[in-house]
C-alpha cells in the first residue's frame, strides 16, 4: 500500500508539457537529477513531483527509475503530446492509455538477400518487466494502465471542453512516423490510437517496481488529417486535464 503522503510523479518531455503544472504548484523546490529537471511541491495541498524527461524512451525510463528510488511515489503519470494513429481523432482529443506498447519491439521474418523489405512482415516481441506473481522477468507486448488512475481520468473527462476523451492503446518508440501507410499499419498491428516517445518505457519500469502507472496523451498532430502541423498549444491543455485527473484521484485516496 502506497503512503498517501508520498508524492505522485508527473512526467513530460519538454517545458511545454510540464511548466503549466509547475506554475500552479506551491512550496516549489528544484531537485534536479544531473541534467534532468525535477520540481517538487504541493498542488492544492497534495505532494507532487514534476519531471522533465526530454524526448525518448531511455531518458524517460531512467528518470522514472530514479524518481521511484528518491520519492517512493504513489503513482507515475506520463503525459504530453502525441501523434494520431486513428483518423477519427482530432487535435486536442485526449487518449487514455488503457494499455501501452513498444512499437519498436518486433522481429522481422526472414527474407533472403535481394528480396526487399516488408515492413508488415513482423512478429510482436514486447519487452521484459518483472512479474511479481511469477517472480521472474516476463516478456510482454502490452502494459496495462492502473485501474484507479483510469477511473479518476474517466471522471475528469466530464470536465474536458477542448475535444473528446477516448480510451485505448498508446504506442511508444524512438521514431517519428510520417508515412500514412506506416501509421495505418501500426494502427492495425497494435490497435494503437496514438504514438509518442516515452510512455511504454515508463510503464515497463513501473511494473518492475510495482508503481501504479497511467499514460495520458493529447493529440497535437495528425499526419492522417493535415500533414502534421504540430500544435504546441495542446501541451498546457493536457496538463490542465491531468490536474483534473489528480483532483479526482486524491478524492478517492483520502
Amino acid at each position: 500500500m502506497k503512503n498517501q503522503q508520498d508524492p505522485i510523479v508527473v512526467q513530460g518531455a519538454m517545458g511545454v508539457e510540464t511548466q503549466y503544472i509547475i506554475d500552479r504548484m506551491t512550496e516549489v523546490r528544484e531537485e534536479p537529477f544531473g541534467p534532468f529537471r525535477c520540481v517538487r511541491g504541493l498542488f492544492e495541498g497534495h505532494a507532487l513531483v514534476v519531471c522533465e524527461t526530454q524526448w525518448g524512451m531511455a531518458n524517460a525510463s531512467a528518470l522514472a527509475a530514479l524518481a521511484i528510488a528518491r520519492y517512493r511515489p504513489q503513482a507515475i503519470i506520463s503525459q504530453g503530446t502525441a501523434g494520431a494513429h486513428d483518423a477519427s481523432l482530432a487535435v486536442y482529443d485526449i487518449v487514455l492509455g488503457v494499455r501501452t506498447a513498444n512499437s519498436s519491439a518486433w522481429q522481422s521474418h526472414y527474407r533472403a538477400a535481394g528480396a526487399g523489405v516488408d515492413y508488415r512482415g513482423l512478429k510482436q516481441l514486447g519487452v521484459f518487466a518483472w512479474d511479481k506473481g511469477r517472480k521472474e522477468f516476463t516478456q510482454e507486448v502490452y502494459h496495462e494502465g492502473n485501474p484507479a488512475l483510469l477511473d479518476a481520468a474517466r471522471r475528469a473527462a466530464a470536465l474536458y471542453k477542448h475535444g473528446r476523451v477516448v480510451e485505448g492503446t498508446i504506442t511508444t518508440c524512438d521514431s517519428w512516423n510520417c508515412e500514412v501507410d506506416r501509421i495505418t499499419f501500426l494502427h492495425e498491428f497494435y490497435g494503437s490510437l496514438a504514438e509518442e516517445m516515452e510512455g511504454d518505457a515508463v510503464a515497463q519500469v513501473c511494473q518492475s517496481f510495482d508503481v501504479p502507472f497511467l499514460d495520458v496523451r493529447i493529440i497535437s498532430n495528425s499526419i492522417l488529417l493535415n500533414q502534421d502541423p504540430w500544435d504546441l498549444g495542446t501541451g498546457p491543455v493536457c496538463q490542465e486535464y491531468v490536474l483534473s485527473l489528480l483532483r479526482a484521484y486524491w478524492q478517492d485516496v483520502r
